[in-house]
């Protein structure tokens, strides 16, 4: 069994990614792996926890559907078969609100919104690799969280193409057009701001 980094292999595809190890967790972007150790720190995790629980309870009884990593999107080129798809992504939250893109497997297509939390090791491929990637397969909306900063970028796909992100700080709510009525209570995922506290002149007096 064969990882990446023991391959000569400078190509990659789905039927390579399902015969490497459970506990490694790779994505496949253009048949380039990308290895996501080490795992999620505790706040990455808190934040994926909070944005998922908010989506959830909100998508009761509604169409579509919500996914936390790991869970394995397919976005092949045409004419790729299963096997033969050579971009296999893990975003860290998905909604899916097309029945026929979902199977046991994970999800074939692009999702309607995907959000990923950056985390030190991968700011830049959340930032530019995963924004060109979504935006070229036609993910409707895309939000970055950056958790050390407490904001949230907003993506939107208009005419083929992302804009200039709308940013919302801990007091924000954004909102998602594929979630009508769906506002993110953002003070919930980062929590208050820190208040800066200056000390006072009295504390430095000589007598």
């Amino acid at each position: 069994m064969s990882t990446p980094a023991h391959s000569k292999k400078d190509f990659f595809t789905y039927a390579d990614y399902k015969l490497w190890p459970n506990e490694e967790r790779w994505e496949i972007i253009d048949g380039q792996p990308y290895n996501m150790s080490p795992a999620p720190g505790m706040t990455h995790q808190k934040m994926l926890g909070e944005i998922f629980s908010q989506i959830h309870n909100f998508l009761e009884d509604k169409p579509c559907e919500v996914f936390a990593a790991p869970f394995d999107v397919f976005l092949p080129e045409p004419g790729e078969s299963e096997d033969e798809t050579s971009t296999v992504v893990q975003p860290d939250i998905s909604v899916i609100c097309d029945e026929a893109k979902l199977s046991e497997k994970g999800c074939t297509g692009p999702p309607e919104l995907v959000i990923e939390i950056v985390s030190p090791t991968g700011a830049s491929r959340d930032q530019i690799t995963k924004r060109r990637l979504y935006e070229k397969k036609g993910v409707e909306e895309y939000w970055i969280v950056h958790p050390s900063d407490k904001l949230l970028w907003k993506y939107v796909l208009s005419g083929g193409s992302y804009g200039k992100p709308e940013v919302y700080d801990n007091g924000g709510r954004p909102t998602a057009a594929v979630l009508p009525k769906f506002e993110l209570d953002l003070l919930k995922v980062f929590g208050p701001t820190e208040e800066v506290r200056v000390p006072s002149p009295e504390k430095y007096r000589r007598f």
